[in-house]
């Protein structure tokens, strides 16, 4: 994930809008120090906003599943993230994330504490110049042991050490592995492999998101005619794999160049999902 512009970023702050990165969160408020926080991700882009709604539907039950309460609902969080994007220049790429977190609680938070702020940050939409991979050493926790059903703050610690050891080795993202050791997700998006024409993701087993950029591609393949299968999937079928590719708001839809020591072309299907993707999105006005 590039890095969001701060100094140009604008913040939805108790009824006002803020620039630059604003002190908002107190050192003894709850999310400081026992992690009470969720967020969301969506992209605006080319006077594009697509599935803006979903995104702000989903930071509200990410809040509800950590034991917060929103002050606002899905729709006002939609008609700021419109108002905020009116705040840029027409077409600018932006981030945006809608943010709660609680104030107060002992070990629980206290669900009437919940503070929320909207964040849109200038980021360019990466180029297709596809990543490389590798097999992460870390396993993705089950919904039993962790708020996996929630974009938690808490989660992206783990991810940021399994990315980290994956830098280190000369890769771009890990593929982590669920605590059965089929194929859970990558880093922070999902992956797919294509394999003799067909379209392959993990099917949704409580250890990962299951994205919305992922249940847009679903739909958009299988509606072009592609076979899209969600089911358990092996590393070696990885490996093993004739394309693959990575979806996530972020990036969209990103190629996967490289598995281990073996290369990938950026294949047809990865590049007609992408391509179906935009084409979506054109539908999707800001």
């Amino acid at each position: 994930m590039a890095e969001v512009d701060m100094q140009s970023a604008q913040h939805y702050v108790d009824g006002t809008w803020m620039s630059g990165n604003p002190t908002v969160i107190g050192l003894w408020d709850h999310a400081t120090w026992l992690g009470s926080a969720v967020f969301d991700g969506a992209r605006a882009f080319d006077g594009l906003a697509p599935d803006l709604d979903l995104h702000c539907q989903r930071a509200i039950r990410s809040a509800r599943t950590l034991g917060l309460e929103p002050p606002v609902t899905a729709e006002e969080i939609e008609r700021l993230a419109r108002e905020g994007i009116r705040r840029f220049e027409p077409g600018t790429h932006l981030y945006i994330r809608p943010f709660f977190w609680a104030v107060d609680g002992e070990v629980e938070p206290a669900a009437a504490s919940t503070r929320f702020t909207l964040s849109l940050g200038v980021a360019a939409m990466p180029e297709p110049t596809g990543i490389r991979v590798t097999l992460s050493p870390l396993r993705r926790p089950t919904a039993e042991t962790a708020p996996t059903a929630a974009k938690a703050v808490g989660l992206y610690a783990h991810s940021g050490m399994a990315v980290a050891e994956a830098h280190k080795r000369g890769f771009n993202d890990a593929v982590m592995l669920d605590q059965l050791g089929h194929v859970s997700e990558l880093t922070s998006s999902n992956i797919w492999i294509i394999k003799d024409g067909t379209a392959l993701t993990p099917i949704p087993n409580g250890t990962f998101l299951n994205g919305l950029t992922r249940q847009r591609l679903v739909k958009l393949l299988t509606a072009a005619g592609i076979p899209v299968v969600e089911r358990s999937i092996r590393y070696q079928e990885v490996l093993e794999a004739d394309e693959a590719f990575s979806s996530g708001n972020y990036s969209k839809v990103q190629p996967i160049i490289g598995i281990e020591q073996r290369s990938l072309a950026y294949g047809p299907i990865t590049q007609r999902a992408r391509k179906l993707y935009w084409e979506f999105a054109k539908t999707q006005l800001a």
